[in-house]
C-alpha cells in the first residue's frame, strides 16, 4: 500500500523548492561571474607580467611586503607566484640569474621547490635536498616568518620528528606570533593524517584562536580542525558541539569582513564546506552570499577534480535545501497566515 503521508511530504518538499529556490538566488552572483582563485589588485599585474616573462612587478610587490612587514600578504603572494611558476617559470629563472641573492626571489624559489616535489613518491628524499634553499630564503631577511612557514611544511614532508618541528615552530612564532600561514602549517603537522591526532589538532587550534588578535584569521583555525576531522575520519570521536563551536567562531570571523572581500575568501569557502557537512543549510547560504564571486580551489579540490564546478554545484544544492524548509505559506506579521490580499 502506498504511504500517503510519505508522498505528501515529498510533494510539499518539491513544491517548496519550486517556489523558493529562485528567490534564494538573491545576493548570489551568476555562475559565469564566479572566479576561481582570483588574484587581488596588487597580485594581478605581477601575474600578467610574469606571463610575459617579466619579473619586475613581482619583485617590486614582494619587496614592498618585506619592507612594510606585511607578512600575511607576503606569504599569500609568494604562494601564488610559486604556483604560477610551476608551469611558467621563465620569469623566475631570469630573476634568479640577474639577482641570485634577492631575498624575494629566494623565497619564491624555496616555495616552488617544495611544491614541485610534494606529490612525488620519493617526496621525503627529494625534499631533503631543498633544505639549503629554505635556509637561504630565511637568511635573506631574518625578520621574515614566511621562510619558516615553508620550513614547517618541509618538515612535514620530510617526516621530521616533533622535537625538530618544535624548534622550527619556535623560530616562526618568534618572528610573527600570530602569523596565519605558520599556524596552518602547524595544524597540518598535528593532524591525524600526519603526525598528531584529531584531539591534538583541535586543542592546538582552539588555543591559537583564543590567543589571536581581533579580526585575525587565526581565530578561524578551529574550523580547519573541523574540516580535517570531517574529511580524514579516524577512530577519535569529536563531539558535534565542538564542531558547531568551531563553525560559529569562523562565522563570527567572517562577519568582521566585508561581503565579497577576497582576503577571507578561502576561510569562507572552507567554512561553507564544514557547514554543508553539518547540514547547517541557512548558515551555508549566508556564507555563499558573503563569498560572492570569490571561489577558492581549497577546499573544493579535496573532493573534486573540478573545484569551480563543485563549488557551483554545491551552491545550487544549498539553495535547494534551504528552499525545502521554507514554509509554503509564511505567516504574516500579524501572526496569521498571509492571504492573497495581504501586501
Amino acid at each position: 500500500m502506498v504511504d500517503t503521508m510519505a508522498l505528501l511530504r515529498a510533494f510539499i518538499r518539491t513544491a517548496r523548492m519550486v517556489k523558493n529556490t529562485s528567490r534564494l538566488a538573491a545576493g548570489l552572483p551568476a555562475d559565469d561571474e564566479v572566479l576561481l582563485d582570483a588574484p587581488d589588485e596588487r597580485l594581478a599585474p605581477a601575474l600578467v607580467a610574469a606571463a610575459r616573462g617579466e619579473y619586475d612587478i613581482a619583485a617590486k610587490l614582494l619587496a614592498s611586503t618585506r619592507e612594510a612587514a606585511e607578512w600575511e600578504n607576503r606569504d599569500r603572494y609568494a604562494r601564488r607566484l610559486a604556483v604560477f611558476a610551476r608551469t611558467r617559470d621563465e620569469w623566475l629563472q631570469t630573476w634568479q640569474s640577474e639577482s641570485p641573492h634577492d631575498p624575494d626571489a629566494l623565497l619564491v624559489k624555496a616555495e616552488l621547490a617544495v611544491r614541485r616535489w610534494w606529490e612525488s613518491p620519493a617526496r621525503a628524499e627529494l625534499l631533503r635536498e631543498v633544505g639549503p634553499l629554505i635556509g637561504a630564503a630565511a637568511e635573506g631577511d631574518p625578520r621574515d616568518p614566511v621562510p619558516w612557514r615553508i620550513a614547517l611544511d618541509h618538515a612535514r614532508g620530510t617526516n621530521a620528528g616533533h622535537t625538530e618541528f618544535e624548534k622550527l615552530w619556535t623560530e616562526a612564532v618568534r618572528r610573527s606570533p600570530h602569523h596565519y600561514g605558520c599556524h596552518v602549517a602547524a595544524l597540518k603537522y598535528l593532524s591525524a593524517a600526519w603526525y598528531g591526532s584529531h584531539r591534538e589538532c583541535f586543542d592546538f587550534a582552539e588555543r591559537a584562536a583564543q590567543d589571536a588578535l581581533p579580526g585575525s584569521l587565526v581565530q578561524a583555525l578551529p574550523v580547519r580542525a573541523a574540516f580535517a576531522y570531517l574529511t580524514e575520519g579516524g577512530r577519535a570521536v569529536i563531539p558535534r558541539e565542538r564542531l558547531d563551536e568551531a563553525a560559529d567562531l569562523a562565522i563570527a570571523v567572517s562577519a568582521a569582513y566585508a561581503p565579497a572581500d577576497p582576503w577571507p575568501a578561502e576561510v569562507r569557502n572552507l567554512l561553507t564546506y564544514v557547514l554543508i557537512r553539518l547540514e547547517r543549510w541557512q548558515d551555508a547560504l549566508d556564507q555563499l552570499r558573503l563569498i560572492g564571486p570569490y571561489a577558492t580551489s581549497f577546499p573544493w579540490d579535496r573532493v573534486s577534480d573540478d573545484p569551480l564546478g563543485q563549488f557551483l554545484e554545491l551552491r545550487d544544492g544549498v539553495r535547494l535545501e534551504v528552499a525545502s524548509i521554507i514554509p509554503l505559506h509564511p505567516r504574516s506579521e500579524r501572526g496569521g497566515r498571509a492571504r492573497s490580499g495581504d501586501h
